[in-house]
């Protein structure tokens, strides 16, 4: 069963109730009033019914009786009858107006309860035709010996409520159905929006998450749920984005990695093979192959280190956390490269301290990175700039160098794993291409930011930020 039909049906259903309902309240009422109307005329006619009975006026044979005794205030087809002590009936009449035959209640020898001149009202069924009512009034005449019963039929009053429960019957089905069409009607009105979500649920479901429901708005339950729904739609779209980049990436990294390995593993295969044809026999090739075949097996070996580090790095686990002066590593990682590079011109300027919170060895390496980079990537003759300072509560580092800088797309893509902006060179001198993924994933564990300024012929500028020690804290 659809919702739209339990709606209507409800809706229906709580209608008919309260219809029924309010007709029974009606036919209750207007059987009451007719009741206490009929009772008040038994009230009125009882006098003139008891004078009648017992002065012998209105006899059978005379059909309008006395006027004189008030015959005007007894209704027609009213019947009365007067008994002695012993309940026997003295004198019994009916009361009517033309040649139809009245019916006569069918009365029991045993009035109830008509003693000490207490007025009785009850009701009875007519003798013969017993579709007929009549309401009853017994009064007891003690010191007369006598009982006077006054009997009005109840046809009127029958066939008033007949027609009240026909109309009542005719209307609340009327209405019934005129309501089920317009509630209909409504609930597939209000619940079109749902189906509209519902269809575009299903264009989302096949696959296209850039729908979005209607309405959506706040001024309605239904335009909340829309808001609700988008904001989940944009939060799945952005993960199942954040999916393909991910896997996208991790493909290119794999096949970077494989192209990567291949290289010094077909090195070594290759001086292996030269080895095996004869090389052994000859000391310069010998030298040569083996030379060679430890070299590129060191340079696999710090490939594979460094992957295994990125790797570690990605797992997302919590660096280790001391008091760390930046300042002293910059100054160890500048003399470092002075002495293994003593013909490049490598400047500092940097406080005598500056303490933040971290990993040493991890912090250590960012700096040995970004000026390693900066000196591979650079002629002989351009100077290197390391620059260290205090903003507000960040660190900033920056490594500028006066190179030949990057295109745009290449600075986009600097720190991505065995990306290289200089393509025409040689891996032995390019290094691995994984120094600045490494910085950019130990920058983030430590929570902060690197970026790069560059242009073509302009140089680049590599900027860390790090939270400093207080601000850490």
């Amino acid at each position: 069963m659809t919702l739209r039909l339990r709606l209507t049906l409800a809706v229906v259903a709580l209608v008919a109730v309260a219809l029924v309902v309010v007709d029974a309240a009606t036919y209750v009422s207007l059987r009451s009033f007719l009741l206490d109307r009929v009772d008040q005329q038994l009230e009125d006619a009882r006098v003139p019914i008891a004078k009648a009975l017992s002065t012998g006026a209105g006899s059978p044979g005379s059909p309008f009786g006395d006027q004189s005794a008030g015959q005007s205030q007894i209704p027609p087809g009213t019947y009365g009858e007067l008994r002695d002590a012993t309940g026997a009936v003295l004198v019994g009449q009916s009361w009517a107006y033309s040649a139809e035959e009245q019916p006569i209640p069918d009365l029991p020898e045993s009035l109830p309860d008509a003693k000490d001149g207490e007025t009785v009202l009850f009701s009875a069924d007519a003798q013969e035709r017993g579709d007929t009512r009549f309401r009853v009034l017994a009064q007891d005449f003690p010191q007369a010996g006598l009982t006077l019963v006054v009997a009005i039929p109840l046809s009127e009053v029958q066939e008033t409520l007949a027609r009240l429960l026909l109309i009542g019957a005719l209307f609340t089905v009327a209405a019934l159905v005129g309501l089920g069409a317009l509630a209909s009607w409504l609930v597939r009105r209000g619940l079109r929006p749902l189906e509209d979500m519902a269809t575009t649920a299903g264009e989302i479901a096949a696959g296209d998450l850039s729908r979005r429901v209607e309405p959506a708005e706040d001024k309605t339950e239904v335009g909340r749920l829309g808001l609700a729904l988008n904001a989940m739609l944009e939060q799945i779209e952005k993960a199942f984005e954040e999916r393909r980049r991910s896997e996208e990436k991790l493909r290119r990294f794999l096949a970077d990695a494989s192209h990567e390995l291949r290289t010094p593993l077909t090195s070594i295969r290759g001086y292996a093979e030269v080895f095996r044809r004869g090389a052994k026999d000859d000391p310069t090739d010998l030298e040569t192959a083996m030379r060679r075949i430890e070299d590129e097996s060191r340079r696999m070996g710090v490939l594979v280190d460094e992957l295994l580090r990125l790797a570690r790095l990605g797992e997302g686990r919590e660096p280790e956390r001391a008091p760390v002066d930046l300042a002293r590593i910059v100054a160890d990682v500048v003399s470092d490269a002075a002495v293994e590079r003593p013909e490049r011109t490598i400047s500092v300027d940097a406080p005598e301290d500056l303490v933040l919170t971290g990993d040493e060895a991890q912090l250590h390496q960012v700096v040995a990175n970004l000026v390693g980079n900066a000196l591979r990537h650079t002629p002989p003759e351009t100077p290197v700039v390391v620059r260290l300072r205090r903003v507000g509560d960040w660190a900033e580092l920056e490594v500028a160098d006066e190179g030949p800088g990057m295109a745009a797309e290449d600075a986009a893509r600097v720190f991505e794993p065995f990306y290289r902006a200089d393509k025409s060179r040689a891996r032995e001198t390019g290094g691995t291409g994984l120094g600045l993924a490494i910085v950019a994933a130990i920058v983030d564990e430590h929570g902060g930011t690197v970026t790069v300024e560059t242009a073509p012929g302009a140089g680049a500028t590599f900027r860390v930020r790090l939270p400093a020690a207080d601000a850490a804290a």
